[in-house]
């Protein structure tokens, strides 16, 4: 299992990218973790300015399995430099590797994010060169996996995950492959995000929005009935 920033933030009343406090995030995945008898990673967001040997303390202590890191600096709401973003998941690395804990690192990369909130219809392709840098830079530095998260086009993504050495996990938004699709490109993780959040989100909004004809077609029943 994987728990989503987004969702775990909108559920204890914060927006999503660390406007929630570390500790409570944290603390919603150590529950969702005790809670399964399965693997759970967190999404660690951009490791809520912690440093390594914290962060994996955390992520210990939480009974996570792994974690999501992204490559965003969210106060400045830009990419950090993937020098230094290396350099960190190095750091995590080897202070995890240092406790005898085999946390499995997924190295997010966001350099497709922009153009995906903004709805541009430019090709994803212009993007890769600049999101394979990345994708060799964190799994040389320690990485398990590279998540190229809203990635969607066939061709760009193959040619990502073709010249990626080592595994890649894919973003399943409506627009993006099938998972057949995604398989015989060589996908070798699919996430969900934020997206079971938001449809379970829309659909509680139309029961809340029937309940609510229910009450006022009840409250009409009423008056009617005491102007007879």
């Amino acid at each position: 299992m994987a728990t989503t920033s987004a969702g775990v933030a909108a559920a204890i009343g914060y927006e999503d990218h660390e406007e929630a406090p570390a500790q409570q995030m944290l603390a919603v995945a150590a529950r969702i973790a005790k809670s399964v008898d399965v693997p759970v990673t967190v999404d660690a967001e951009s490791g809520y300015g912690l440093g390594a040997r914290d962060l994996v303390a955390a992520l210990s202590e939480a009974g996570a399995a792994g974690c999501n890191i992204e490559d965003t600096d969210h106060e400045r709401s830009e990419l950090r430099d993937v020098h230094d973003q290396a350099e960190r998941l190095r750091a995590i690395r080897e202070a995890a590797s240092a406790d005898g804990y085999p946390l499995v690192i997924n190295a997010r990369i966001d350099v497709f994010l922009p153009g995906v909130r903004a709805g541009s219809d430019e090709s994803q392709e212009a993007l890769v060169g600049g999101a394979l840098e990345r994708a060799r830079a964190y799994l040389d530095a320690g990485a398990d996996c590279v998540y190229p998260i809203a990635l969607w086009e066939r061709g760009a993504l193959e040619r990502l995950v073709a010249d990626t050495r080592g595994p890649v996990n894919a973003l399943r938004i409506p627009l993006a492959p099938s998972f057949v699709e995604m398989a015989a490109l060589g996908v070798a993780r699919v996430s969900y995000g934020g997206l079971l959040h938001h449809d379970v989100m829309e659909k509680f909004a139309r029961e809340l929005e029937a309940i609510s004809s229910d009450v006022e077609g009840l409250s009409e029943h009423r008056r009617q009935r005491g102007a007879q």
